[in-house]
């Protein structure tokens, strides 16, 4: 009976915290939503203009800037906080980011002008085009590695070694020399599923450079940048671009210098947030005065938003499928965002368009910690402008969710370890080793403490975590709780209730 009412009094503990959680976090969020769809522009831009700054704070974000577009013309941008914290230098709108894989979005556009123009067509094999290299070898065709497949993540081409990267000093080895090993070998069945891969992208790099007889950048350059208006972005890091660099932040605050990427299909363009609005733009092909349309038809820009392969996983929480570079997103009523996101150390971007509508936004900040940060301004915008919320934005009440689940797993343990103490001050638990007549309770919870052990050595030993950078104080929050709890277990499992003395008290 007293087990039972101690499982009662915990079960109704984790119940009222959980309503307190909900009722603080709720009500707010809600409210918070149904204001912004009211807004004109002019409060809106205000209503972004005080939100950013406490969100910065919130998450430790050293800068961000943000564009928006409506009616396919650039409404307002704007910085905020610094390019270099040390040296309190202001992030400017002539700032120059690495946009990451945005690259993915941007490369897209450099393939289809071959489509466009001819010289390539979608449902060849890659390697048709190319003499140079060939796949390693695997236990799928690579004649299924179509130029479709490729450019919608869908060829069966892994992701790639995760954050290798250069000196700016040092330069990149020649792309065949990266694009070698696991980092291409083929790992799925080509057109059977998802899988992101910055390796397929490099080996468009070098599919473009194959049959422009072009450096990529210079390509790049002159076939789509220019034309769009792009003029201060580029593959190419020249001298006279670093100083408009901003320092980068990783997930913990350290100080990052800018750095080149082997694959610069990928990840390796540098440009302004001016720039990348002009890019997103470009993609409206709302009038016929759009700089896009010197580069792309309005078809093959269409043709960039197709869904190519469904999206699971993680990934399919944020969207629903893959085009050619962009994510595609099924909104309720029934028309489509377009997006692309990326992620390197020291740096984060964003960029999110409804074509149809003409509306859009740019995110950009020198932090590693900016998911949720983007996701609360992703859900403002979309609400504001009618269509939302964007399911980016999902990471937002996901952030509420975590912070309760940490929560609880510390009242949960506070509270276990205040009826430990309790027990240990009444002399009924004492220190004894496993042995065979251990107790279920004893077994459960050392079996519990090896698995929560074992989780936080292996977390401290990786380089990233992906749960670090989707709730990046949360994480933080975790580790600490989960080492708590461990303690307690231990305690526990050390120094168990003394059976023997809960046997005569209960004949008494």
């Amino acid at each position: 009976m007293k087990l039972l009412n101690k499982r009662l009094q915990l079960v109704a503990f984790i119940i009222v915290a959980l309503m307190i959680a909900l009722s603080q976090i709720l009500p707010g969020y809600l409210s918070a939503s149904q204001d912004i769809i009211s807004l004109n522009e002019k409060q809106f831009i205000a209503h972004i203009d005080r939100q950013i700054p406490k969100l910065m704070k919130s998450y430790s974000i050293p800068g961000s800037s943000i564009l928006i577009i409506r009616d396919g013309k650039e409404l307002w941008s704007n910085t905020y906080g610094y390019a270099d914290e040390e040296q309190q230098r202001p992030l400017t709108t002539e700032s120059i980011i690495m946009a990451h894989s945005i690259s993915k979005s941007v490369t897209a556009w450099g393939v289809m002008k071959l489509v466009q123009k001819g010289k390539i067509r979608l449902d060849d094999p890659v390697s048709d085009y190319i003499n140079s290299w060939e796949f390693p070898a695997s236990d799928f065709p690579e004649q299924e590695v179509t130029i479709r497949r490729l450019l919608s993540n869908s060829a069966g081409v892994p992701l790639g070694t995760f954050g290798a990267h250069y000196s700016t000093a040092d330069g990149v080895p020649p792309l065949t020399e990266s694009l070698s090993g696991d980092d291409v070998r083929l790992i799925r069945e080509p057109g059977s599923s998802f899988i992101y891969s910055n390796s397929g992208f490099a080996v468009l790099e070098l599919l473009i450079q194959e049959v422009t007889g072009r450096d990529f950048a210079t390509y790049m350059e002159e076939e789509i940048l220019l034309p769009l208006g792009m003029n201060n972005s580029g593959y190419n890091l020249t001298e006279s671009m670093l100083p408009k660099i901003p320092r980068g932040y990783d997930l913990n605050g350290r100080s990052i210098r800018a750095y080149l990427y082997p694959y610069r299909a990928s990840g390796g363009l540098f440009s302004t947030l001016g720039d990348l609005g002009r890019f997103a733009v470009a993609g409206m092909a709302l009038h016929d005065a759009n700089p896009g349309h010197s580069v792309l038809s309005p078809e093959s820009v269409a043709g960039l938003y197709i869904p190519q392969i469904s999206v699971p996983g993680m990934f399919g929480v944020v969207t629903d499928s893959y085009g050619f570079g962009h994510f595609i997103e099924q909104l309720p009523d029934k028309g489509i965002a377009v997006w692309h996101g990326g992620q390197g150390l020291g740096w984060m971007t964003h960029f999110h368009s409804v074509p149809e509508r003409g509306a859009g936004i740019v995110i950009l900040t020198n932090s590693q910690r900016s998911w949720p940060f983007m996701a609360h301004v992703l859900n403002d915008w979309s609400r504001w402008s009618g269509f939302g919320p964007v399911k980016f934005s999902r990471i937002v009440p996901a952030v509420s969710g975590f912070r309760i689940i940490v929560g609880l797993i510390l009242l949960i343990s506070l509270w276990r370890a205040g009826q430990i103490i309790s027990e240990i001050k009444a002399g009924k638990r004492k220190l004894t080793f496993l042995n065979s007549n251990a107790s279920n309770t004893q077994i459960f919870e050392l079996s519990v403490w090896v698995i929560v052990t074992a989780s936080l050595l292996w977390a401290t030993k990786q380089d990233y975590l992906f749960i670090s950078s989707i709730f990046p104080v949360g994480a933080v929050w975790l580790g600490w709780t989960l080492l708590f709890l461990s303690l307690v277990l231990l305690v526990s499992v050390l120094l168990p209730v003394d059976r023997t003395t809960e046997i005569f008290n209960s004949n008494r």
